[in-house]
């Protein structure tokens, strides 16, 4: 499955509360996003942005299912496919 090309910063963290992340702060144009779920917490900073840039949305995916323990492609289709 591609990546979406016009997912905005907020969108995707509506997107991750789903999967247990919450929105901590935001400072200037980046979003903080806290998940406790595996006991410890993990922490992810998203761009704010209007349209996330391909790169930027496929390292942040890569880390939130690496903390998940779940496959990267499964997380995209968990997301994306609804």
């Amino acid at each position: 499955m591609k990546l979406p090309r016009d997912l905005s910063g907020s969108q995707l963290a509506n997107l991750l509360r789903r999967h247990g992340y919450e929105i901590t702060r935001q400072t200037g144009s980046h979003l903080r996003l806290t998940s406790k779920i595996k006991g410890s917490e993990h922490h992810i900073t998203i761009p704010s942005h209007d349209a996330l840039k391909v790169g930027t949305l496929s390292a942040i995916l890569a880390d939130v299912a690496a903390y998940l323990e779940i496959d990267r492609t499964a997380l995209i289709e968990d997301l994306f496919s609804r």
